[in-house]
């Protein structure tokens, strides 16, 4: 058995978790020396909905702030989490604009892509994958873990070597909900390495408790490499923490070699952020809570928070547990979807529309819809005549790859920003945010134009006329 490695999640998935992806660049930046000694397989500090939250929250360039990590980690490898056909967004994108996405993440800096698509559809990561190859990343194509009829040990290990044939370096096991169980991690894992050749990566949180026992058994049948997040960020909603791990595998076979000493000085400094993530309100202690309603009604801690987010604008909080016994009968009329962006909130709002008009199906979004008719992709498992009708009356559904309908969009993007743009990037921002990358330009428009005016004044001042 070879030492195990790991990814360390604590610039990207363990403050998107646990404090709302608001870890800015400059907490990153004090302690990033340190960061490329460690000698981590990777560091994932990209993707998700940090680009998102840069431009809308932060206002920061997601491109500058991937520029500056990559100066700043120059011998730790750099991992992304993309969406497959739906990047970082919540909606198919032309294949120009996937392939232009693939390349501008390549060139500034990540060397490897995370790749998932929310249905296992893929069809929905063919582009990404293709282009990831193309511009010579890395291919980690991941299977969303989730637990179905239709989802067994024998389906992910068939997803698994559709995806090595599809030119996948490496595999994920992408437990987003933390509903993979110690001893089926070993199972799978296990079966895993018997039928792909890649390396097998495993991916969970602690919502329910049971992350670290996961990877432990994980790691005894094989796995190479597991997620972790230092301390001060770790556990809880976010991943197993990485010093207990470290010390755990320590003069085991299974060693990391990492060392616990530089860890604890750069688990000190993030104690610091912590602190202050706290003290604005964007870190709750609740999400270090174990919470076994993920476990009974497989919905991710992520949703739970949103579920009770919308009854409580409708002062409807009492009737959370009606909504929790729903959220797993909507999903299993929707054909068994795994509970994960953008499926976790079209499963979570229509559970909440059942319970609260008082009649199954009175109302439906047009999201729901969207997902019957095939517009993410293809469903896992069958739905029901009855329900499809339900849903969208006679309406065709789609048997194809819906991006296949999607025209080229790049040349339109760039000719609706021409006024802002000040890097290639700026388009692929727009693309995928279009609103909040328009309102970022005219802020950050604004603010050189206060830089520039400032050194007019100090020119005037030092040479008057």
């Amino acid at each position: 058995m070879a030492k195990v490695k790991i990814t360390d999640t604590i610039l990207r998935d363990a403050h998107q978790s646990q404090a709302a992806t608001r870890m800015r660049l400059e907490d990153m930046l004090p302690v990033a020396d340190k960061l490329d000694k460690v000698g981590y397989h990777s560091m994932e500090v990209w993707g998700g909905a940090t680009f998102d939250s840069c431009l809308r929250f932060l206002k920061e360039d997601p491109w500058e702030r991937l520029r500056v990590l990559r100066r700043a980690l120059p011998n730790t490898k750099l991992q992304m989490l993309l969406r497959g056909q739906n990047l970082l967004g919540y909606k198919h994108y032309a294949d120009d604009v996937v392939d232009e996405f693939v390349k501008k993440s390549i060139e500034n800096g990540i060397d490897i892509i995370r790749i998932f698509d929310a249905l296992n559809d893929v069809r929905n990561m063919e582009q990404a994958i293709r282009a990831t190859k193309k511009y010579k990343g890395h291919v980690q194509a991941a299977l969303c873990y989730t637990i179905s009829p239709v989802h067994t040990i024998d389906y992910f290990v068939d997803l698994a070597k559709t995806l090595e044939n599809m030119g996948a370096d490496s595999i994920c096991i992408k437990d987003m909900a933390n509903l993979l169980l110690p001893y089926t991690a070993y199972e799978l894992v296990s079966k895993l390495k018997k039928t792909v050749k890649v390396p097998i990566q495993v991916h969970t949180h602690n919502t329910t408790g049971t992350g670290d026992m996961v990877y432990l058994k994980a790691i005894e049948a094989g796995a190479d490499v597991v997620d972790t997040a230092l301390s001060p960020l770790g556990n809880g909603t976010a991943q197993p923490a990485t010093e207990p791990l470290v010390a755990t595998l320590q003069g085991t076979e299974w060693d990391t070699g990492l060392d616990l000493n530089l860890l604890n000085e750069i688990a000190d400094h993030f104690k610091g952020v912590a602190k202050r993530l706290a003290d604005e309100g964007f870190l709750n202690p609740r999400v270090l809570n174990i919470d076994i309603n993920t476990l009974i009604y497989q919905v991710p801690g992520g949703m739970l928070s949103n579920l009770l987010s919308q009854l409580k604008q409708q002062n409807a909080e009492d009737r959370f547990e009606e909504v929790l016994k729903e959220v797993p009968r909507v999903r299993e009329d929707f054909g068994f979807p795994p509970l994960v962006t953008p499926t976790s909130q079209i499963v979570g709002t229509q559970a909440v529309l059942n319970v609260l008009t008082g009649e199954r199906y009175k109302m439906i979004t047009n999201e729901s819809k969207a997902l019957i008719r095939g517009e993410y992709g293809r469903l896992p498992g069958k739905v029901s005549d009855e329900i499809r009708k339900t849903i969208i009356g006679d309406a065709p559904v789609i048997e194809h790859r819906p991006a296949d309908d999607i025209p080229p969009e790049l040349d339109k993007y760039r000719e609706e920003i021409k006024e802002y743009m000040e890097q290639e990037e700026d388009v692929l921002s727009y693309a995928s945010f279009p609103q909040v990358s328009l309102e970022f330009f005219k802020y950050r428009q604004a603010q050189k134009y206060k830089i520039d005016s400032t050194l007019v004044n100090m020119e005037e001042m030092t040479h008057p006329v």
